[in-house]
């Protein structure tokens, strides 16, 4: 078995996954609860079996890759054009007034502002995976509720593309801030967004088209994945987002067009 590590972490990170699921189930609570307490039964800080931690985070990226992919191709730009008047607002709002109690905390506890407005922004922003999970779960995604959500978690997205870019200036502790770094990788995601949605929206469309003329499922399938792991990768690698982020804009693109089935 020295072989083959990957695929004994996969297996054990499968099985611990569907007994946490189905454990969590059992008792009436969301199926990702169960995968939570099963990631951290076999995680590095508990006893028992510890997997290589960088293959499984680059295993759980794909993940996130493939959910948000999904989640995009059911959600429509028109949808999001319906809920932009409380999705953004609401987002932002809510952001601010979480960073500002949060950091009115961390001066309780003596830390410093710069520490205070990191944690501050780091609790101010919602895990769209456990968001997205639940309401498929539920059956909640097309709803308008749903799509609320969703627009609000988009909202959060595009603003961590932004509190990334403040990070380095907070943590070097200089008082210095480098605006014109900070210009340019807010720029480079204007340009990605701009790209994906009307350049992308002509060319993955017109080739995804091509792949299904030949009647070959398995050729559309690997197409498919080709579009939503080399939008996320080159999301990230060349402009600066995040992979989930780049990874839905891909679906979105797709769902736009008559193959979105």
């Amino acid at each position: 078995m020295d072989q083959v590590p990957l695929l004994v972490e996969i297996a054990v990170a499968l099985l611990a996954a569907f007994v946490g699921g189905l454990l969590a189930r059992r008792v009436g609570l969301p199926t990702i609860v169960g995968y939570l307490l099963a990631g951290i039964a076999i995680g590095p800080f508990t006893p028992g079996f510890v997997g290589d931690t960088a293959t499984i985070r680059q295993l759980a990226e794909l993940g996130v890759i493939l959910l948000m992919f999904g989640v995009g191709l059911h959600f429509s730009l028109r949808d999001l054009s319906k809920v932009q008047r409380i999705a953004v607002p609401g987002a932002l709002i809510r952001m601010a007034l979480t960073s500002l109690l949060a950091l009115g905390l961390s001066r309780l506890w003596g830390w410093a502002t710069a520490a205070g407005i990191v944690m501050g922004l780091a609790v101010s922003i919602a895990s769209t995976v456990v968001l997205l999970r639940g309401l498929m779960d539920n059956a909640l995604l097309n709803t308008p509720s749903g799509q609320t959500a969703v627009g609000w978690v988009v909202v959060e997205d595009l603003a961590t593309v932004v509190m990334l870019i403040l990070m380095p200036a907070l943590a070097s502790g200089a008082g210095t801030f480098d605006w014109i770094g900070f210009g340019l990788t807010l720029l480079r995601a204007v340009v990605f967004l701009v790209l994906a949605l009307l350049i992308g929206a002509k060319v993955i469309p017109w080739l995804l088209r091509g792949i299904a003329h030949t009647r070959s499922r398995e050729l559309f399938i690997l197409a498919v994945l080709t579009v939503a792991l080399g939008t996320a990768l080159g999301a990230a690698r060349l402009f600066g987002v995040s992979i989930a982020l780049g990874a839905f804009v891909a679906g979105v693109v797709i769902s736009e067009s008559p193959l979105s089935h």
